[in-house]
């Protein structure tokens, strides 16, 4: 019998520079965000959440984006902007959310209220993952990396804007564990089955979730970590980083879970391989 069961949601889409997701370990900061004077088409990814059904648990991964982005459920330029809380970010990523297809929107065809929600896991605070967090306000625990969080507020007007999460409650968790690269991580449960494991490069803060059934199988989401499989087959580092050693450090610790026969899935937001579904383990 089936111990987990994961629905893969997709909350829209963004727009970015090829380099941001596949820019490699030489890629500029200014290129990755569009800001070179030679550019590249941009390209849309989907952004996905996961919702995670235990035996008691209802688990949230990431938020995606909120309904401010897509009034009306098409591109507007004006209500990003006003949403992001900044032009530069509008820059670049812009996103889209057709109507009915938000995270809270999904989940309350599936009778699932925000109030609900045992945990909503931030994998890292980038607005396509946590300008959504508003529509979570009432699940009982918002867990965010403490160095995440701290990380953030160093860096206000350029990737994070505290709009999203202000005036919420936050638990803000340090490291209890010793899972992953960097041998930092946190044990939700107490019981080392569901992990929030450091891997750094990216953000400060990142984490991935590793979800493991009582048979070892486990299911891996990784944030980005990577953009998809692409980036741990071809060892490929995404275009902005805060410390690119680190990523790539992070991004060999991927490949090598995503390799491990125990692994049954392993997920990035942004992975174009990545349709709606529901799969059990």
């Amino acid at each position: 019998m089936s111990e987990y069961k994961v629905h893969i949601i997709n909350t829209g889409k963004v727009r970015i520079e090829p380099e941001l997701a596949f820019g490699g370990d030489h890629c500029s900061a200014a290129k990755a965000a569009g800001f070179s004077i030679k550019k590249s088409p941009k390209i849309w990814l989907p952004v996905n959440v996961f919702l995670v059904e235990t035996p008691d648990k209802l688990i949230l991964l990431d938020t995606g984006w909120d309904r401010s982005m897509s009034p009306n459920g098409v591109f507007d330029k004006k209500a990003q902007i006003k949403s992001l809380g900044s032009s530069l970010l509008y820059h670049v990523n812009q996103g889209v959310v057709p109507k009915g297809m938000t995270a809270s929107e999904q989940l309350a065809k599936l009778e699932i209220k925000p109030s609900d929600i045992d945990y909503v896991i931030i994998s890292h605070l980038d607005c396509d993952h946590a300008n959504g967090l508003r529509q979570f306000k009432d699940a009982k625990n918002i867990m965010i990396a403490r160095s995440e969080y701290e990380y953030a507020k160093k860096h206000p007007y350029i990737r994070f804007k505290k709009k999203w999460w202000d005036g919420m409650d936050l638990n803000l968790y340090d490291w209890n564990d010793n899972q992953g690269p960097f041998g930092r991580s946190y044990d939700l449960l107490g019981d080392k089955s569901i992990e929030l494991i450091n891997i750094p490069g990216h953000t400060a803060g990142l984490v991935a979730t590793k979800i493991t059934n009582s048979n070892g199988k486990y299911f891996l989401y990784y944030g980005d970590g990577g953009y998809g499989e692409k980036s741990w087959k071809e060892m490929v580092t995404s275009g902005i980083s805060m410390d690119k050693s680190a990523q790539k450090k992070s991004l060999e610790w991927v490949r090598k879970e995503s390799l491990d026969p125990n692994c049954i899935r392993s997920l990035a937001c942004h992975g174009i391989e990545e349709k709606p579904e529901i799969f059990e383990f």
